[in-house]
């Protein structure tokens, strides 16, 4: 591909982005994180966002949340507690990010765990998509809940051996950083 190509091309996906984010905040009817699908082989189980909305607002669980709660001794304060915790990221610098090679690999991490229902290979657009909702309906804030209402489909997958595998490599919040800070780079090394 020659260089005059190159801005041109930046240019059109510049435009599409823009088109799809403007569709998607102006639309009465857009399309929301509604569940939070948990699977593993023939296993599936469904939490709906709205019940974890309710437990982050009032501190109470309802329905299946409430027995997963109960059965794994969890508090659940405490869990809403985590799930009100805010970040506050610019969102510009964030999207930039969420567009390098570094932000890449890291999405593409996460995507293996956490994607659109049956659109597995949509994981990496729907986690950036989600991030970049979120920030822009959070006026620069976000939070588990203000991500999983932004997500970009209705039924979300949460790959359970998946998620065991990345939370066994990152035993530790330090050993999380370290994994997500030197692993992506691995994928970044010219080959031999």
């Amino acid at each position: 591909m020659t260089s005059t190509h190159q801005p041109l091309k930046k240019r059109r996906a510049l435009v599409a982005a823009l088109l799809g984010l403007g569709m998607g905040l102006t639309s009465p009817g857009a399309i929301a994180g509604e569940n939070l699908v948990f699977v593993s082989g023939a296993f599936r189980r469904s939490i709906p966002v709205a019940d974890l909305a309710y437990l982050a607002k009032t501190g109470q669980a309802r329905g299946l949340t409430q027995d997963l709660l109960a059965f794994s001794k969890q508090n659940p304060k405490e869990v809403a507690k985590l799930l009100n915790q805010s970040v506050s990221l610019p969102i510009t610098l964030i999207s930039r990010l969420l567009n390098t090679r570094i932000g890449e690999a890291v999405l593409e991490r996460l995507a293996k765990v956490i994607y659109p229902l049956k659109a597995s290979q949509d994981g990496v657009v729907a986690l950036r998509s989600a991030v970049i909702l979120g920030l822009a309906n959070g006026n620069g804030s976000i939070n588990a809940i203000s991500f999983l209402q932004a997500y970009p489909v209705p039924e979300i997958e949460v790959s359970i051996p998946a998620l065991m595998a990345m939370l066994k490599k990152a035993s530790s919040i330090a050993e999380l950083v370290r994994f997500f800070s030197e692993s992506p780079l691995d994928g970044l090394k010219p080959a031999p």
